[in-house]
């Protein structure tokens, strides 16, 4: 499916999602979890300790929200939950420096994130938005030298269609003429679709199971699946 040219002139507005978007997260968390899983071999093996902390993970989203810090505290609430007195205040020592460690990763750009949006930005308004902890968000932001590429950033607790629609309100812009492009169709895609707005899914290779649906965005007339960033600017490009 491609846009119409008049469709093109129709969108004002472009919104990116950030993580495993515009640049590598989500193998970060993976690596973090088996180091949490080898941690906590002495007390049960992998899969029960995966269980655990993924369900953990699901279950506190309402409470600490989506990012490393709340990771960080499921990942103590998952060793209070399955060790020994005796033995938990060692494994916290170790889930904290886990947690730090995650905190201090590279920020590394997927391959085209940097080009499509030099190529866009003169010719949208391009918006960050994505959700997560505050600081740590900021902080990939800052490191991945992408600030100067949007014309406003959006750090939410969660991507939900309440959430677009008030980025809608406060842009000033209409439905229609605004596009969100991520890796998540239960976040990025389906709450913009929703919205009479244009989605569109770049796949990434790893995913978290919290970010899966069954929902079928083919109904949409306005969803696009996208190899690539790059397909995206040559597609949206005015020149």
């Amino acid at each position: 499916m491609c846009i119409l040219p008049p469709m093109k002139e129709q969108i004002k507005v472009i919104g990116f999602d950030a993580d495993d978007t515009l640049w590598v997260n989500e193998p970060y968390y993976r690596e973090t979890e088996r180091l949490f899983a080898q941690l906590m071999s002495p007390v049960a093996d992998e899969e029960t300790v995966m269980k655990a902390l993924i369900d953990m993970e699901v279950r506190n989203i309402p409470l600490y929200g989506y990012g490393a810090k709340g990771f960080m505290l499921s990942m103590i609430e998952t060793v209070l939950e399955i060790a020994g007195q005796k033995t938990r205040s060692k494994f916290i020592e170790g889930v904290l420096t886990l947690g730090k460690t995650l905190l201090a990763k590279p920020v590394v750009l997927l391959d085209d994130a940097q080009n499509a949006l030099q190529q866009l930005k003169d010719q949208y308004r391009l918006v960050l938005v994505t959700k997560g902890d505050l600081l740590d968000q900021e902080r990939k932001l800052r490191k991945s030298g992408l600030h100067n590429c949007f014309h406003h950033i959006e750090i939410l607790s969660d991507k939900k269609e309440e959430n677009y629609q008030k980025l809608l309100q406060n842009l000033s812009i209409e439905p229609e003429a605004f596009m969100m492009v991520g890796n998540s169709l239960k976040s990025d895609v389906i709450p913009a679709l929703k919205l009479g707005a244009w989605g569109v899914y770049i796949p990434y290779h790893t995913s978290w199971v919290h970010e899966r649906t069954d929902e079928d965005p083919g109904k949409w007339r306005q969803f696009l699946e996208l190899e690539s960033l790059s397909k995206l600017a040559n597609i949206m490009g005015k020149n």
